[in-house]
């Protein structure tokens, strides 16, 4: 009786773990969409130009590219109780300084916070569900929860950020964390237990800072030279820092015994491959979903409440057809399946840059969902064949680097992307064409990647032994193990 009453306990706190996990992940996925529903109305509000919304958005990103992999590191050594609620609590005070910001460069150092917080809080959060599930096949039926979950998240951001931002301003979609991020640092503290890896590696703050450094710098020579000149000595002199901080990472991590990104897994085929795939995947789901809330707003005259609904086809694509990606990936083979959903989004992209002023909205939205059933199909398997690439034992890292790559490519989208749009503004051309230019660049790059996944895709040489289950901070990335170990074809 004392073992029935002791399971039911056991199962009672695992259902509430996974709630806590599930509910701190959505507002992470929340936040990164409903951001692009505001942007047209934070523009108006704070007087701002295109550049001050690429800074909005890759202050945030570029912290959290840059800090996940030592995020997930901080949880297994430090605690990932303690981990988790300290990101919630950054996440949510920088929520209140974002809504309160009465300029740009305060909202710009609010979001820089929040990725702070973020890249701390999501790695948690799946260490603590993994950490409480130790049965494997219970363990991916929580992660699959905690995925699909999440994902909602994904979907509700361009509808909530265009109703609250409709209703009471853009700082309404910071303000939204807040009860969220309170529920969960009082539940967390009274229910969460801690765990820990004492075996865990050893933090590499000198690879994490030169990283940091090193997109940073290049990132501010994307965005601010247009407005600078590209021939500027602070714009000049920012790219050759990112070069120096590079090469300065690379010889770092050459050197430590555990270094952040051990560079010895590009030497296998299949991991460099897939890792380029996806830093392609993250420039041109970002880059163009940054212009897709302007696109409706300034282009076709949409309001922002509507400007929400209508992107909303591409996110639900994402969130209905990304479960089935890996079961896919098993059964046809990575190399078919990344091809595919590749040349779908790059196609959409490039039909989205024929787009117009007065193109219904019928001729719009399937657009939208091709890019999204496009973009589904390509993450998990990407994973899946990095994870393919190196030992069972590195399964972990192999995910960690590969959701790493994405968000690279979509700090990257962001700035580059912005740099087409005032390219051809700065020649005459108008904020709808500077669009268009901007949508057909995105999708000729994806397509030229399909080709060359197409034909570079394939398998290289497999570890030895059975496949592991692997965690990924993301989970558009989340595939069981079965998934993992599929051969591409």
């Amino acid at each position: 009786m004392a073992v029935s009453h002791a399971t039911a306990g056991s199962r009672s706190n695992q259902t509430l773990l996974l709630a806590l996990t599930c509910l701190g992940q959505f507002m992470i996925l929340l936040d990164n969409t409903i951001v692009g529903a505001a942007l047209p109305d934070m523009q108006h509000r704070l007087h701002t130009e295109l550049t001050g919304l690429q800074w909005i958005v890759d202050a945030y990103v570029l912290l959290v590219a840059m800090l996940l992999m030592s995020g997930g590191v901080f949880a297994d050594r430090f605690g990932r109780k303690r981990v988790y609620l300290t990101g919630v609590v950054v996440f949510t005070a920088a929520s209140l300084v974002c809504a309160l910001a009465p300029t740009l460069g305060w909202l710009v150092a609010g979001r820089v916070v929040q990725g702070i917080g973020a890249a701390a809080l999501s790695p948690a959060s799946l260490a603590l569900l993994t950490a409480a599930y130790p049965v494997p096949q219970e363990r991916m039926k929580a992660i699959g929860l905690w995925a699909g979950f999440s994902g909602i998240g994904l979907a509700a951001g361009p509808v909530a950020g265009g109703v609250l931002t409709e209703a009471f301003g853009w700082p309404a979609i910071f303000l939204v964390n807040l009860p969220i991020g309170v529920v969960l640092l009082l539940a967390g503290l009274r229910h969460l237990g801690e765990s820990r890896n004492p075996n865990a590696p050893a933090i590499d703050i000198p690879g994490t800072v030169l990283s940091v450094l090193a997109v940073g710098s290049l990132t501010y020579g994307l965005i601010e030279g247009g407005t600078r000149g590209w021939t500027s000595p602070v714009i000049l002199g920012s790219f050759a820092a990112a070069v120096i901080l590079l090469a300065a990472f690379i010889a770092v991590e050459a050197r430590r015994r555990a270094p952040m990104l051990p560079l010895r897994l590009f030497g296998q085929r299949l991991f460099t491959v897939s890792n380029t795939a996806m830093v392609v995947v993250g420039f041109a789901l970002m880059g163009s979903s940054f212009f897709f809330s302007q696109f409706f707003v300034y282009v076709q005259g949409s309001s922002i409440l509507r400007a929400g609904l209508q992107t909303l086809p591409m996110s639900l694509a994402m969130v209905i057809v990304s479960p089935y990606a890996g079961r896919l990936a098993a059964r046809y083979g990575f190399r078919v399946v990344v091809t595919v959903g590749l040349a779908l989004a790059g196609g959409g992209l490039v039909a989205l840059g024929m787009v117009h002023a007065d193109t219904g909205y019928g001729n719009v939205w399937w657009r939208l969902a091709v890019v999204g059933v496009g973009f589904a199909l390509t993450l998990s398997p990407l994973t899946g064949a990095a994870i393919q690439a190196v030992n069972p034992q590195e399964g972990g890292l192999a995910s960690g680097v590969s959701s790493t790559t994405r968000q690279i490519g979509a700090v990257l989208g962001v700035a580059l992307l912005g740099v087409v749009v005032r390219t051809r503004q700065s020649g005459g051309a108008s904020f709808e064409t500077g669009l268009n230019s901007a949508f057909v660049a995105a999708g000729a790059v994806t397509l030229a990647t399909a080709v060359f996944t197409g034909l570079w895709l394939a398998r290289s040489h497999p570890a030895k032994g059975p496949a592991a289950t692997y965690r990924s901070t993301d989970p558009d990335t989340v595939t069981s193990s079965n998934e993992a170990s599929v051969n591409s074809r």
